[in-house]
C-alpha cells in the first residue's frame, strides 16, 4: 500500500488574490486507486490579530510548507498592492464589527 498527496487544483480568487488549493490524498495497492480524499484550504495574502481596543496587526502568511507551484503563485499574485488591498479590506470588515458591537 502507498499513500499520495497530490495537488488537484490551486484557483486564485477575488480582488485580494486568495489562493485555493485542493491537495488529494490517494491510496494505492499494486498500482491501483483503492481510494480518494480532497482536501481544501484557502490562503490569504496577510494574517491578521484584532486586540482588545480593536488595533489590528498584520504579518505575512507563512507559505514555506506549501508546495513549491503554490510558493510561485503566492510569491507572483501577492503584491505590496495586493497587500494593501487586503487590508483596506479587513480594516473595513473590522470597523463594521466595531460599529455594530
Amino acid at each position: 500500500m502507498e499513500k499520495e498527496i497530490v495537488i488537484g487544483k490551486i484557483e486564485v480568487v477575488g480582488e485580494c488574490k486568495s489562493i485555493h488549493v485542493a491537495t488529494d490524498t490517494v491510496i494505492k495497492e499494486d498500482g491501483n486507486e483503492l481510494s480518494r480524499s480532497r482536501h481544501r484550504k484557502v490562503l490569504k495574502p496577510l494574517n491578521y490579530i484584532v486586540d482588545s481596543s480593536w488595533n489590528i496587526t498584520y504579518s505575512n502568511t507563512d507559505i514555506s510548507n506549501e508546495d513549491n507551484e503554490v510558493k510561485q503563485i503566492a510569491e507572483t499574485v501577492w503584491t505590496d498592492e495586493i497587500k494593501e488591498k487586503y487590508k483596506t479590506l479587513i480594516a473595513k470588515q473590522i470597523k463594521e464589527v466595531k460599529d455594530n458591537s
